[in-house]
């Protein structure tokens, strides 16, 4: 509104009384378009139909004030625009009653008054200006409506996709139960009867088979106990997928405990030790922190050096993200920094992100055993915790694994 001057037309005869008006109305910020007849009035009007008002002489040859403002108030676009009458004869009433019938809104009698003139061109020109601040508002909200109903229906199409995947994700769920039950019987049933049956042979036929024939069920016993392993790591990996999250405050030292009991006789054959710093209890999710401590655990005696013995060390600490100097972590997120250290064969940097994957192995089967599955199933926990887990190695240096659980 602002930028636009608002427009007035005015219309009279007479050339003198156009530039009349013009000077008594003058910077006030007005546009002036000039009509010396009612025709002339009735031609602009069809053009440009944007006035705020119309001053108008009532007597005019050919066509006068009345019926230009009749013809003005026929057009809907055009009735609403108010006509001021400028004339020289209000001496009756039926004359004064005629003016309004044809549709002014208001008359001024020759010679006019200035000040009068430019407070009455003034109030319907601050009403002009809000009609159109109206106009313009209920245009932006009409508009906005449009974009928020567009919004909904955008909303109400990915409300309807959601609930498709959501569908399609909970029959992959039972079809995912529907395995994890035919991993842990089916499949294991038939794999317990072929252990069962190359250990009878192994045991009563023995001395009866090959050099070659032994090798052959040696390996046929060695394929399926690595057969039970995978399935097993398997379905901890899937357990690890769970919905429900029960978080208790949890003693990690007791935790650890439990563990170099639960691996005795593997950290014993291995000649490891096992260091603590663990300082406090922390909120976490404890079955699946058992099962992520002792998978790194079970890595570090896995990939230790032969000729010098394992050492752990596992430290801990609250502290925020801040204090921590992590780009990863909130800086106003309090979290348990878990240290994990070992002083094994180590790895090269450039892996320190591939040995979380699912079945990644840096070594050969031949060299150290296992599955691939242990440090994807602990990422999982971690990730299962809303946490972050970071490795950092060197070969024959020992590796270091960071874990950040939120508290």
């Amino acid at each position: 509104m602002q930028k636009h001057s608002v427009k007035i037309l005015i219309v009279d005869d007479k050339k003198e009384n156009l530039l009349s008006l013009q000077v008594i109305l003058a910077d006030q910020g007005y546009e002036f378009v000039e009509a010396t007849s009612g025709k002339d009035a009735l031609r602009i009007l069809l053009k440009n139909q944007d006035f705020a008002i119309i001053l108008m002489d009532v007597q005019m040859p050919l066509m006068d004030g009345f019926e230009t403002a009749e013809l003005i108030r026929q057009s809907d676009k055009l009735k609403h625009v108010p006509i001021i009458f400028l004339t020289a004869n209000m001496n009756t009433s039926d004359y004064i009653f005629k003016g309004y019938q044809s549709g002014a809104v208001d008359y001024m009698i020759k010679p006019l008054s200035a000040e009068i003139l430019q407070a009455k061109v003034l109030v319907f020109t601050e009403l002009y200006k809000k009609n159109k601040e109206l106009q313009i508002k209920e245009e932006e909200t009409t508009a906005l409506n449009a974009k928020i109903t567009k919004a909904n229906e955008e909303l109400e199409k990915q409300y309807e996709a959601i609930e498709k995947y959501a569908a399609e994700l909970k029959k992959k769920n039972q079809e995912l139960d529907a395995f994890t039950h035919i991993s842990s019987h089916d499949l294991q049933e038939p794999l317990r009867k072929i252990q069962t049956f190359t250990n009878i042979i192994l045991a009563r036929e023995y001395d009866n088979l090959s050099p070659d024939g032994r090798i052959k069920f040696d390996r046929i016993l060695y394929a399926t106990n690595r057969m039970r392993e995978l399935i097993n790591d398997l379905l901890s990996f899937s357990r690890t997928n769970i919905t429900d999250r029960v978080y208790e405050n949890t003693d990690l030292n007791t935790m650890v405990e439990n563990i170099k009991e639960a691996l005795r006789e593997n950290i014993k054959e291995k000649n490891a030790v096992i260091v603590t710093d663990l300082h406090g209890k922390i909120n976490i999710i404890p079955f699946l922190f058992i099962q992520l401590l002792e998978n790194l655990v079970n890595n570090a005696l896995k990939f230790s050096k032969k000729d010098i013995p394992l050492q752990i060390e596992i430290k801990s600490r609250i502290a925020s993200g801040k204090d921590l100097k992590n780009d990863k972590l909130l800086p106003l997120e309090t979290y348990c920094h878990i240290s994990f250290k070992d002083n094994g064969i180590g790895f090269d940097p450039e892996y320190s992100e591939k040995i979380f994957g699912v079945f990644q192995r840096l070594h050969s089967r031949d060299v150290y055993e296992g599955t691939g599955m242990g440090l994807a199933i602990v990422k999982k926990i971690v990730e299962n915790h809303n946490g972050i887990i970071l490795a950092a190695a060197q070969p024959m240096q020992g590796a270091t694994f960071h874990i950040y659980i939120p508290q």
